[in-house]
């Protein structure tokens, strides 16, 4: 799933902390010296599997002591918000138990021995015939197999829950709307009271099975969560596919055709998808069409891209289509859990803007914190066939050792930091991120030579699936030189880029890439609709032929920069991923002292780095 768009911007001075830049690692004392937990610093001289061929992904590091039982299905009822469109919605889960003895799983009355918890996937791709995924009973392709294998063992009930409208849910699909919503904390409300259940339920997933956790996590009377794993997931539709007034390319429709075209499949998923079922097919219509953001999510998201975002934010304190699918509000209000963030930094479908700074937003809220964020794209940390070259083989132990701690509540604490991955590939120990001691280094255009470009204007039209911009006019690039000729330099945080500008109509549109000139690769980019140039989603006055300041803020990176690489800076008006405003008037940009980059610097030494287990190994799985 590919999903971007507008952030709220959080002053990140802040975040920032002293400019002194320390060149130690952060102080870890969260780890128990007595700890039965092997600290990540010291992971790489246990006996790992470690074998791509024969398993595609990570394992513990010891198999527990139970069988795993073929998977059963369950279907529960759930009451449906007033004003959707529909009383009811059947919730359908597949269930994995461990083979106990003594264990009567279809029992009412069971023995404390018998009383497990519950890690679950919530999605919509269960049963899924264009996606050639299987139906939830059987253990999934995305993560389902990886759980059963790996935690059932050790006495955990895995669940795989479809969301509405999907796999053999009914209700409409509504794209993680108030029906989504309640389907999702009914099911946590339902496996934390069942009878073979302990009370404490973790929800884990990737893409949109990583934004189903905030959807939970955003309920005032969830106490069955416990914790949350969300992977490369989003916290609000709007804040993804806007940012700053611009349009990533699904934004206009795209991502709601997607989903919406799920639900219409006519075939029955028991069957794998085999067999057409026109009553089936009948009853998806009708549901649907009983749904009314169903019905108006094509029209919701053309308004959007026009208006730059949620054109209803200025009418309506609260219920507008977009605010309700923004988690972000309700999970720092009432969510009490712990929290294992997991992000790509190099994601192009759910970019990590989507986890800075609500990292940084969650452990301000006191909630217990860790963070895996690797230079991988929209994946998982531990596939051979995602990103070989730098997985992570002991992520399925550090799972086990967080559901221990947080849900059985039989295992120490795990570390609670954060592991960065710079892209270098090398690992290091942050006590959060972006770090707390960054020193920010200011470089004015005034002191770039522009090396590229006719002139100051940019104008005209580009691919947004390329970045490729035709005509000379469209991009101008300026020489930012070397930020150090003697030591490496390290960029960790959100650059920002206040750039002034003067738009030939009420608005137009700013792009630009930091690059590395040396060794001739994209360091990071940000992107602004001028309409939106005070940052935001607030939408702003622009004035034909009026001088203003863009305040840009570029995506989270994590960066190593050699000694004496020479930087440049791109500014084009558009690229990537990113369509035109609706308002593309032609942008002159001032190069002068005006105008200006701000990099976040960090110094770290090589007491903060480590090795992770498997890093050889996979290194050796691509010769």
């Amino acid at each position: 799933m590919r999903f971007l768009s507008s952030l709220v911007l959080v002053a990140l001075l802040t975040l920032s902390g002293c400019l002194d830049g320390g060149n130690t690692a952060p102080d870890n004392a969260d780890a128990d010296l007595d700890s039965t937990i092997t600290r990540v610093q010291d992971r790489a001289g246990l006996d790992f599997v470690t074998d791509p061929e024969n398993h595609p992904y990570s394992r513990v590091l010891e198999a527990g002591p139970h069988g795993v039982l073929d998977g059963v299905g369950k279907v529960i009822t759930v009451d449906m918000p007033v004003g959707t469109g529909l009383p009811t919605a059947d919730i359908h889960m597949g269930l994995f138990f461990p083979d106990i003895d003594g264990c009567d799983w279809d029992a009412e009355d069971l023995p404390e021995e018998c009383r497990l918890p519950v890690v679950a996937d919530i999605g919509p791709y269960y049963g899924e015939p264009a996606l050639g995924d299987v139906h939830a009973t059987e253990p999934a392709n995305r993560l389902g197999g990886f759980l059963i294998e790996n935690l059932v063992p050790h006495g955990y009930v895995i669940a795989q829950v479809s969301v509405t409208g999907t796999g053999d849910s009914t209700g409409c699909m509504d794209l993680m709307g108030p029906v989504e919503q309640a389907g999702v904390q009914e099911s946590v409300r339902f496996l934390g009271n069942a009878p073979w259940s302990n009370g404490a339920v973790g929800l884990i997933g990737r893409s949109y099975d990583g934004s189903t956790p905030w959807e939970a996590a955003m309920a005032p009377d969830l106490p069955e969560l416990k914790t949350v794993v969300p992977i490369s997931g989003l916290y609000g539709q709007l804040d993804l596919m806007w940012r700053n007034g611009s349009a990533e390319f699904r934004a206009p429709g795209v991502l709601w055709g997607l989903y919406y075209a799920f639900t219409y499949t006519g075939n029955d998923p028991v069957t794998g998808g085999e067999h057409f079922d026109p009553q089936l097919l009948a009853r998806q219509v009708v549901e649907n069409s009983l749904c009314a953001d169903t019905q108006t999510g094509a029209a919701q998201a053309a308004a959007a891209y026009v208006y730059g975002g949620d054109p209803a934010a200025a009418a309506l304190e609260e219920g507008s289509y977009w605010e309700e699918r923004s988690f972000r509000e309700e999970v720092l209000a009432n969510y009490e859990g712990s929290v294992y963030f997991i992000h790509g930094m190099q994601d192009w479908n759910v970019d990590p803007h989507m986890a800075f700074p609500f990292y940084q937003e969650l452990e301000a809220k006191g909630l217990e914190m860790k963070g895996l964020f690797g230079q991988w794209g929209h994946h998982y940390p531990d596939r051979v066939s995602e990103h070989p070259e730098n997985l992570r083989w002991d992520w399925a132990q550090d799972l086990l050792e967080w559901f221990d701690h947080y849900l059985k509540g039989t295992g120490d604490r795990p570390q609670l930091h954060v592991e960065i991955e710079d892209d270098a590939n090398q690992w290091r120990i942050e006590t959060t991120w972006p770090p707390a001691d960054l020193a920010w280094k200011n470089v004015g255009m005034d002191a770039m030579t522009q090396t590229s470009g006719m002139g100051s204007r940019i104008y005209g039209v580009y691919d947004p699936f390329t970045g490729g911009h035709q005509g000379p006019n469209n991009k101008l690039t300026f020489d930012v030189g070397a930020l150090s000729d003697t030591e490496d330099t390290r960029i960790a945080g959100l650059p920002l880029f206040h750039v002034t500008v003067t738009p030939e109509g009420p608005g137009g549109m700013v792009y630009a890439e930091l690059r590395d000139a040396t060794d001739d690769r994209r360091i990071g980019h940000a992107i602004m609709d001028l309409r939106y140039h005070a940052g935001g989603t607030e939408m702003q006055v622009v004035t034909p032929m009026q001088p203003i300041v863009a305040k840009m803020e570029f995506f989270p990176l994590d960066a190593l920069v050699p000694a004496g690489n020479e930087l440049e800076l791109v500014v084009a008006t558009g690229g990537r991923d990113y369509m035109p405003s609706v308002v593309n008037n032609p942008v002159t940009i001032h190069a002068d002292e005006t105008s200006v980059l701000k990099l976040p610097l960090v110094q770290r030494d090589g007491s903060s780095l480590f090795t992770p287990p498997g890093w050889d190994e996979a290194d050796d799985a691509t010769e």
